[in-house]
């Protein structure tokens, strides 16, 4: 028994040894494993790690941002107003730490100062002898060697513009130069002739403008957006005002950029590659160069024969600015845009920001009340209506069943407003015109009928209400909200009937508002206002573009006439009126070849020369021409200009003769013949003072 069992336990160990085994092969093989496991983490942290570190951020690149290629604005007849040019600029990489406050830097600064020395020299030998020359501490300063605004890897960027002669030198000898790029870029030129610079904009860096709401949004998406191309850079230029900013988009194109590889202290590490910007479309404005300069022209010398030549007793020199919109009653097309005096946009090419030379004058006057430069008493460009109100006057008279064509106003010189017997208002030179039809009101610029027959009524009628009334109508015709023109900072006019209580009541605020004396809107308001009624109660949008082209001369999009309200009144009512815009006594028409519809205007306004109350008048002028099938709509205001007839009619009655020979006023255009008489700059009146019939 005993021998049984010795045997079967020797059985029973030869079956389990193989088991066992494996166990221990796994035990030992586990521990194999683990041990280089560690070894090799050992060894990666240890040994490998520093190589492995640099290798991670020494193998990233990063994208330094090349500006991107401004499509080009062109003016309706093909001329180019802003565009974009090539040229080149040197860029230099920093290679070493250059920063004097360290001791590497310090250690490396001779290399540096001596690169300088060199790029100032091949500037002062082969630069523009026109342009100022560089001198070593502004290299130095562009270099940025802290590295306080650009990081170590990007490139600086110290001159623009460069010449021929400088871009061979710098090629031909670029081992001499190490870090230096020529790169590239182009420069934002305008029409030397400064076409309707506020109408155009200007360009100012993106990293000054970010508090424009467009840019705002733009920075904020900038964080999160994934495509370099269409990344904006600090120092990129935008459009800040006019269509640079109302196209930026399209006009901008894709920004180009340096791939850059960088090593773990944030400098270059290899060559960079360049990937070229795209270039914008093109903006084709309605805009047309020539009747454009002419509309300049024809303020500028108003503007200096009312401070020589005197009517109604006296010049006007303290008339300073002048501002003149044209619009096309067909199309809407806005063919001029005047705002005098001016500015050259060219003042920010290649990076100068020359406000001095361009803040007075940089607003658009015709859309905005202009910032500074004004009249010599600091009046705005936004002035009130005066007695181009008065068409509109008589329509709301007529509409609201007031009086009929049939009726007849007494006008015995002057109104009374209400029962206050202190508050006669007189027409002009309180003249009496005796009985009056609604189109004799307007031809005659009657204050006394506007009041009693249409202000004061629209208050028997409504009451309170009518102050609510009055400007539902002005708004039909684009006054008191924006045209939509689509231009940035569009002004939407001072309703000032709506301050009841500086007029004294709202009997008062209305009777005041129906002769233009309680309202005042923009130049561009004016245009399509009196556009609306050429167009007898259809508002057309004001078109400042009318396509928009790739560089291919595909066109991406078309703009035609859009129709933004009808005003629905009887026909008999707009002939009714229109026939009253006709007014009498304007020199500056005689030999005009047209009939057109026409009103002018002298809105009054207080100012305080020296502390004492003074009041000045206003020109004001808005037309259409011809009267029957109009073509052409013309506003104009020339604030402390004197009677609208005397400072504003001039200057529109030049512009219908740009539009007549260029597009022609009946379809055909009249250029002038080759010797043909000039009109004289002193025919626009006499010292008569007589004609004007407004306030």
């Amino acid at each position: 028994m005993k021998f049984y069992n010795q045997a079967q336990r020797r059985k029973d160990e030869g079956t389990e040894n193989p088991v066992i085994l494996r166990i221990n092969i796994f035990f030992f093989s586990t521990f194999v494993i683990f041990s280089v496991i560690i070894i090799r983490l050992a060894i990666l942290q240890f040994v490998e790690g520093p190589e492995l570190t640099e290798q991670e951020t020494g193998g990233q690149t990063k994208n330094y941002p090349l500006q991107p290629i401004r499509g080009s604005i062109i003016d309706a007849a093909g001329t180019a107003i802003a565009y974009s040019k090539p040229s080149h600029a040197l860029y230099v990489t920093l290679l070493k730490n250059y920063d004097d406050s360290t001791d590497k830097g310090l250690e490396n600064y001779p290399e540096i100062e001596a690169l300088v020395l060199r790029i100032v020299e091949v500037f002062a030998k082969y630069g523009d002898p026109k342009t100022g020359k560089m001198t070593a501490e502004e290299v130095i300063k562009k270099l940025d060697l802290k590295s306080n605004k650009q990081g170590g890897f990007e490139p600086r960027r110290i001159k623009g513009d460069l010449t021929e002669k400088e871009i061979a030198f710098f090629i031909e000898n670029k081992d001499d130069f190490p870090g230096i790029q020529i790169v590239e870029e182009n420069i934002r030129y305008y029409d030397t002739d400064t076409v309707a610079v506020q109408t155009i904009g200007y360009l100012q860096e993106f990293k000054g403008v970010k508090s424009l709401e467009k840019y705002n949004k733009i920075d904020q998406e900038n964080k999160n957006q994934k495509d370099p191309g269409l990344k904006y850079s600090e120092s990129e230029y935008v459009g800040v005002d006019g269509l640079e900013m109302m196209f930026q988009n399209e006009l901008r194109g894709k920004n180009g950029y340096l791939s850059i590889p960088i090593n773990p202290q944030n400098m270059i590490d290899g060559e960079p590659t360049m990937v070229a910007p795209e270039k914008g479309h093109d903006i084709y404005t309605t805009i047309h160069k020539d009747i454009q300069l002419r509309a300049e022209q024809a303020i500028v010398n108003q503007l200096e024969w009312l401070h020589t030549t005197p009517f109604s007793g006296r010049t006007h020199p303290d008339a300073l600015t002048g501002y003149a919109v044209a619009m096309e009653v067909d199309t809407g097309n806005v063919v001029a845009m005047a705002s005098i005096p001016d500015y050259d946009p060219s003042v920010w090419k290649d990076g100068t920001d020359d406000w001095e030379r361009v803040l007075k004058y940089r607003s658009n006057g015709t859309i905005w009340p202009y910032e500074s430069g004004r009249s010599a008493n600091n009046l705005e460009s936004v002035l009130f209506m005066g007695s181009t109100i008065k068409p509109l006057s008589v329509l709301i008279g007529l509409n609201e069943g007031f009086f009929g064509l049939g009726d007849r106003y007494v006008d015995r010189g002057s109104a009374q407003i209400g029962n206050d017997t202190k508050s006669n208002v007189s027409n002009s030179g309180g003249r009496a015109f005796g009985p009056l039809s609604p189109a004799k009101a307007i031809e005659n610029s009657s204050n006394a009928f506007m009041i009693d027959w249409v202000g004061e009524k629209l208050y028997a009628k409504y009451g309170s209400e009518g102050i609510d009334v009055w400007g539902k109508y002005l708004n039909e015709f684009g006054l008191g909200v924006s045209t939509e023109s689509g231009l940035p900072k569009e002004h939407l006019g001072r309703a000032e009937y709506t301050d009841t209580k500086a007029a004294g009541s709202h009997l008062a605020a209305l009777a005041f508002a129906s002769f233009g004396q309680n309202e005042a809107f923009t130049t561009l308001q004016l245009a399509q206002y009196v556009t609306t009624i050429a167009n007898q109660g259809s508002r057309i949008k004001p078109q400042l573009v009318s396509k928009i082209m790739n560089q291919e001369g595909k066109v991406v999009k078309k703009f035609g006439r859009e129709v933004l309200n009808n005003v629905e009144m009887k026909q008999i009512h707009w002939d009714e009126v229109i026939k009253g815009m006709n007014t009498q006594g304007l020199p500056s028409f005689e030999g005009f070849g047209y009939d057109f519809a026409r009103k002018t205007g002298t809105s009054q306004q207080d100012v305080y020369p020296g502390g004492k109350k003074y009041v000045t008048d206003n020109g004001v002028f808005i037309g259409f021409a011809p009267r029957v099938n109009p073509k052409l709509a013309v506003a104009v205001v020339v604030p402390e200009g004197g009677f609208g007839s005397y400072s504003a009619a001039p200057i529109a009655r030049e512009i219908f003769e740009a539009y007549d020979e260029i597009y022609g006023l009946d379809g055909t255009p009249h250029p002038k013949q080759a010797g043909a008489p000039e009109q004289e700059e002193g025919d626009a009146g006499d010292s008569s003072g007589q004609g004007e019939v407004s306030p």
